[in-house]
């Protein structure tokens, strides 16, 4: 009798057990120190800018509150998801499965304009995400732990050249830039399943002094509601 309630213990202690595993788990995630899909992580970022400034202010995605651009020039077996400029957006996006999605928690490029080096560029650049205080992803209510973010999501990007279009985002004048750095904190997430997904992130940098770009320093919080679509190749 003893021996038949202690398994009858045991079992119920899994039972309860699982559901609490399976809410914890977290969302599944390239590490940034992996190559997905052949490139390094620091080669994707550059890739993301590269992305976000080939087009002109009116259409860019960046500046998208709806998803309307969310879309555009996308290809490949990753897709490219926004930030915002500042502040809070919105999305609705359609995407294939099967498709990774490379996004900014929080991240900032600083481009020459001048003859700056991309070390001092790179130095520019330091002290605004050196200033980053909170950081979360959440994929249909999932959360990424907070420590994992802080301590393994920083990339500071190769450095890069950026095509500028007429109209672009920084109001220079078209052409060719170099060099460009990036620095940030990344998340590329392994391909959804199909069906509906929702995913938020956001974070935010205390004020400093340090920073140039944005001494008061700035957040972002990011909704997405996401449609991952059935692919067939026959």
């Amino acid at each position: 009798m003893r021996k038949i309630r202690l398994i009858a213990i045991v079992l119920v202690a899994l039972g309860l057990s699982l559901p609490m595993n399976i809410a914890s788990a977290e969302p599944d995630i390239f590490s940034p120190s992996s190559e997905p899909f052949g490139f390094k992580f620091r080669e994707w970022t550059a890739q993301w800018w590269q992305f976000v400034l080939s087009f002109p202010g009116d259409v860019n995605p960046l500046l998208d509150d709806t998803g309307e651009r969310c879309t555009i020039g996308q290809r490949g077996p990753v897709w490219f998801l926004m930030g915002t400029v500042v502040g809070e957006s919105k999305r609705t996006c359609s995407i294939p499965e099967g498709t990774a999605l490379l996004f900014p928690v929080i991240n900032s490029v600083d481009v020459n304009v001048t003859n700056q080096t991309a070390k001092e560029l790179r130095s520019e650049l330091a002290p605004c995400l050196d200033a980053v205080r909170d950081l979360s992803v959440e994929v249909d209510g999932k959360p990424i732990r907070k420590v994992k973010l802080k301590n393994h999501s920083r990339v500071r990007s190769e450095v890069f050249e950026i095509t500028l279009p007429e109209g672009n985002v920084f109001g220079f004048a078209p052409g060719s830039y170099s060099p460009a750095v990036d620095d940030g904190y990344y998340v590329m997430l392994e391909p959804l399943a199909v069906g509906k997904h929702t995913l938020h992130f956001g974070g935010s940098t205390a004020p400093s002094a340090a920073c140039i770009f944005y001494p008061d320093g700035f957040s972002v919080d990011v909704t997405y509601s996401l449609d991952i679509v059935p692919v067939s190749l026959k």
